[in-house]
């Protein structure tokens, strides 16, 4: 522009006043924080009892329990053919512990695979049981007689789970209740004849099953451990029985476990570009917050230690009706004593909400640090977005009873680290690299616990999709 000439307006008028954003040249704007949308509310971490673990190892001691295999089986699925997985044959309580792995497959060979429809049978109450069925894909329901005479739902069966392997070894099974595929079902099914064929060939296999029948039957509890032989309301002088109370010889010991970055900065950023807001607290901060939400991520879904995982199969429901309804909350809370909490994706407990809805119930709320929390039967349901929901539209609503009192679910951390900015979280200046670079080594250390079985449950396979 030259000298003289005069500056109009977008109108065309004459300019009679500063335009703001010359203005702006001269003034000192407001500015925010950094924000990050991956900051979550964190529920697990913040009601988990955190319990201080010295050495990196937390051994969980229990009385002496008799397992029977009853987990849960992997499948390969290549197009339309489904296998099982040999070594996962070794789930089944008669070949528990079993480790030849030529036999198995042969008997994984000899599965063969068979497809049910909704509502077909699979197997009738009073038949004779002369195959045990691998539930490859699909919800079975078992249908036993009720008190009244009525067809009564026992049972839910979902992927993974495994029926009538008493067929297997014994001539005279028969079946104590109907098996009625609820959904569409793959199974795969393994008979006698062929179990029996495969033994009488495999000497170790027949040696097997000798020492299984051979071990005289232990007494347990209903919770499987070595039962405390009592004596009660006797009179006189009878003898009374002697008892100790065993444990197990190799408790399970949870390591923790690490989450660790390196965060760098340039010193000419953090020389020059620190007003009004200190670069290096902010990119720490920010850096903290994505590990605390891996931490959680962990918690849940970690193979070794998470949740989900370490949920024992005899505490895994699944819903009768496909979405979570307050028939299935109240199986998951009844399964469990003084359950504290649920954990749910937030598109669960929607779920859930239009269930209650349905029905006409309007569920109570309880408020926890300034916010408001749905609760079911007065246990508070927290959200939480490390839940995976599948491609079906399915996830997974958690039940835990917490804290070492109340032998629950407990969190694993070490206090005391160097340089600690929170409990067993470090920040270590690692020094300045050759082109002027500073580092920190932010590290995180922790795990979770679950002292007994019963402290943790799942309901399975939730449908969060469905609308009508």
């Amino acid at each position: 522009m030259s000298v003289g000439e005069e500056v109009r307006t977008d109108q065309g008028k004459p300019q009679q006043s500063l335009d703001t954003a010359a203005a702006r040249n001269l003034a000192t704007t407001t500015k925010s924080a950094p924000q990050m949308q991956e900051i979550s509310s964190r529920w697990l971490l913040r009601t988990l009892p955190w319990v201080d673990v010295q050495g990196g190892t937390y051994r969980v001691n229990r009385r002496l329990t008799y397992t029977v295999g009853d987990g849960r089986i992997t499948f390969l699925k290549t197009g339309d053919r489904v296998e099982v997985i040999p070594a996962e044959l070794g789930e089944l309580p008669v070949l528990r512990s079993y480790e030849d792995q030529e036999v198995l497959g042969e008997l994984a060979q000899r599965c063969r695979q068979r497809d049910f429809a909704a509502g077909e049978v699979i197997a009738s109450f009073g038949s004779q049981a002369e195959e045990v069925y691998l539930l490859a894909h699909g919800r079975v329901e078992k249908i036993g007689t009720g008190p009244y005479g009525d067809d009564a739902v026992l049972g839910v069966l979902a992927d993974g789970a495994h029926f009538g392997e008493q067929g297997l070894i014994d001539p005279d099974a028969i079946w104590e209740y109907t098996a009625r595929a609820d959904t569409a079902c793959t199974v795969l099914t393994l008979s006698r004849q062929d179990f029996e064929q495969v033994a009488e060939r495999a000497d170790s296999l027949r040696e097997h099953l000798q020492q299984l029948r051979a071990i005289p039957e232990q007494r347990t509890n209903k919770f499987g451990e070595k039962e405390v032989a009592l004596a009660a309301g006797h009179s006189g002088e009878p003898e009374i029985p002697h008892t100790f109370v065993d444990y197990e010889a190799r408790p399970r010991e949870y390591e923790l476990s690490i989450a660790q970055t390196v965060l760098r900065i340039h010193t000419r950023v953090a020389d020059l570009y620190n007003q009004p807001m200190n670069q290096t607290e902010h990119q720490l901060r920010l850096t903290v917050e994505a590990l605390k939400e891996r931490q959680e991520h962990e918690l849940i879904n970690n193979p070794e230690f998470g949740l989900l995982s370490n949920c024992q199969y005899d505490q895994r429901l699944q819903p009768h009706d496909g979405v979570p309804s307050p028939d299935d909350m109240d199986e998951l809370l009844s399964r469990r004593r003084g359950t504290k909490l649920f954990l749910a994706h937030p598109r669960a407990i929607a779920a859930f909400g239009r269930e209650l809805n349905k029905r006409g119930l309007v569920p109570e709320s309880v408020e926890v640090g300034g916010n408001r929390i749905p609760t079911w039967r007065g246990v508070p349901i927290y959200p939480c977005n490390k839940i995976p929901v599948s491609d079906a539209r399915t996830t997974s609503i958690i039940a835990m009873r917490t804290g070492e009192d109340d032998q629950g679910v407990i969190g694993l951390r070490q206090s005391g680290l160097p340089d600690e900015i929170e409990p067993s979280l470090s920040v270590r200046f690692m020094g300045i690299n050759e082109q002027a670079i500073i580092n920190y080594l932010v590290t995180a250390y922790y795990s979770a616990a679950v002292l007994v079985p019963d402290a943790l449950g799942v309901l399975e396979n939730v449908e969060i999709g469905r609308w009508r």
